[in-house]
Parts: structure tokens; sequence; C-alpha cells
């Protein structure tokens, strides 16, 4: 009765059986929860398994209606954001990210990445208001206020990204920058 937006946080729910996390689910969801943070929290899910999970929790948990669910997926095996992309795919409606990926271990979905996914997926039918030519400035912004380097080769915005080197892919960019 206090605030209106109640998270629930389900830790290592990549790896919790879905009969189980629907029942907690169903139960947080009467005591006032409004969003349902369904966490890959080692990495361990495969983006299929993400995404049935939250699938399952959409079309088994009583009252998911009254509810927002959230992607939160950690890194580990490199594919957060792929779990998160499957996750929304599948009817969660929020996901989390941090910028240059940074998080616990090996980091977090990277919003760069997931928006840069939405936006060039259009046949995903997702949307974000996120205005991507600020993905570079804030990247920098935030590896400089971290210290923290963002690795050349990271996608979207490491500053090999969109450096081409083999003659083939220059010869393509010349002849249609769409390339």
């Amino acid at each position: 009765s206090k605030v209106e937006d109640i998270e629930f946080y389900a830790e290592d729910a990549g790896r919790t059986k879905n009969d189980f996390l629907a029942k907690v689910c169903e139960e947080v969801i009467k005591a006032g929860a409004t969003v349902l943070n369904i966490p890959d929290t080692t990495g361990y899910c495969l983006p299929e398994e993400y995404g049935e999970k939250i699938k399952y929790l959409k079309e088994n948990v009583k009252g998911i209606h009254k509810a927002i669910i959230s992607c939160h997926c950690h890194n580990d095996l490199g594919l957060a954001t792929a779990n998160s992309i499957s996750g929304v795919s599948n009817g969660a409606r929020q996901v989390e990210v941090t910028i240059n990926g940074i998080g616990e271990r090996a980091g977090n979905t990277s919003l760069e990445e997931v928006v840069m996914i939405i936006k060039q997926h259009p046949s995903l039918n997702l949307q974000t208001s996120i205005k991507s030519k600020h993905l570079y400035n804030t990247s920098l912004l935030v590896s400089e206020l971290m210290g923290i380097i963002v690795q050349p080769n990271k996608a979207i915005i490491g500053s090999n990204a969109f450096a081409h080197s083999s003659g083939i892919h220059q010869d393509g960019m010349l002849k249609n920058r769409e390339t």
C-alpha cells in the first residue's frame, strides 16, 4: 500500500522448474507484485529455453495480466542479449540492461545490443523509444566514468564495430553503405 510498483526478483529462475516458478509468481501477484523479474542469474539458459520459460509463465500463471514480466539476463555464457530478445519475443514486456554490458561476473544484457536488434529487425514486432544515436556517446561516458575500457570488438559500440579490413567488405561498403 506504500508504493505503486513492486518488483519480485526470482533469483536463479533460469534453472528453476517452470511449474514451481509459476506457483511462486501467482502468489507474489496475489500479494501485490506488479513486476515479475525472471533472471537467468548464472547465464545458464539457452535462448529457446529462456523464451519457453517466459511463454510458460504467460500461459500458466493466474493473474499474469496484472504484472509485467521482466528479463534480467547475465552473460556468463555469452547469451544474455539472445536470451533477453527471446524473452520479449515470448511475452516479457521489460528488459533489464546495462550500458556496455557491465555487471557482475561476465556482465548483463547490453542496452546497445537490445536496442539495435529491435531497430534492425522490425519483424520481431518490438518497440523502444530509446534514441540509438545517443548509444555511442553514452557508452563513452560510462566507460570514462567507470574506468572500464570497452573492448575494441564489442558489438555496436566497440572501435572496430564498423571497421572493414577485408577487401570484400570494403568493396561492399563502397558499392552500398547499407551493406
